[in-house]
């Protein structure tokens, strides 16, 4: 995410994770899996910090890493936006919000 500190610089927070069953666009996977690939973390990881940034109002990527979405974005022709966000419906019709 936007600042990775070493172990050394900040203590070790010990959480308890769950597995959940989360529908994503498919496009939008793929250039989150390709993303935490490129981090080197798991897709699990990424979006835990992502979420945990959005809920301080911090960006959660350096600008490299941003180049590297927008390579992902066109390599997968995600063209969805934020302000799509709330408006992503199935393509059998249904509402994507469950």
């Amino acid at each position: 995410m936007a600042g990775k500190k070493s172990s050394k610089q900040v203590p070790v927070r010990e959480v308890e994770r769950i597995q959940t069953g989360v529908r994503l666009e498919k496009r939008l996977l793929k250039v989150l899996k390709g993303l935490a690939e490129y981090l080197d973390m798991s897709l699990g990881d990424l979006l835990e910090g992502i979420a945990l940034h959005a809920l301080e109002n911090k960006p959660p990527f350096k600008p490299m890493t941003l180049e590297k979405a927008a390579q992902l974005r066109r390599v997968y022709s995600l063209d969805l936006v934020a302000a799509d966000s709330h408006r992503l419906r199935d393509k059998d019709g249904s509402d994507a919000q469950r």
